[in-house]
């Protein structure tokens, strides 16, 4: 069964000048400001739809990483994983650079890299990014 996630953003104005905010529907924890300016030049308080993504395809990838390691027979006592997006402003979105540190035990660090290269083309939010370069750095706790 099909199921979707939602969001919604109200913008004001231009893109230069204007601002905005992005609410999620499933979360109480109101809503993240956003702007041309934190998306071009950067921001440590506002939001970006870069930011959004990498959200995404961290916690997707965490899962999927999860699974894999699961039907491995080495499910994992953690996993931190990290997405980094790149926007480059008049080209748009350039990349998506995982990284990833878990503690599996009875997992060689050959196996893990090869079962977290299978998370990061299997992962769904990765496959929705195929038009982008995804880099992977995983390593063990």
């Amino acid at each position: 069964m099909p199921v979707t996630s939602e969001a919604t953003t109200t913008w004001t104005g231009s893109l230069a000048e204007g601002s905005g905010t992005v609410a999620f529907s499933s979360s109480k924890l109101g809503t993240f400001p956003i702007d041309w300016k934190a998306r071009s030049e950067g921001s440590d308080t506002t939001t970006t739809p870069e930011e959004l993504i990498a959200a995404a395809h961290a916690s997707c990838f965490s899962m999927a990483l999860a699974h894999a390691l699961s039907e491995n027979g080495t499910p994992p006592e953690r996993v931190n994983a990290s997405a980094s997006v790149t926007f480059k402003p008049g080209v748009g979105i350039t990349g998506s650079h995982l990284n990833v540190n878990a503690v599996v035990p009875g997992l060689s660090p050959e196996a893990f890299q090869e079962i977290a290269e299978g998370a990061k083309s299997g992962c769904p939010v990765s496959q929705a990014l195929a038009g982008i370069d995804i880099t992977l750095e995983a390593t063990l706790a």
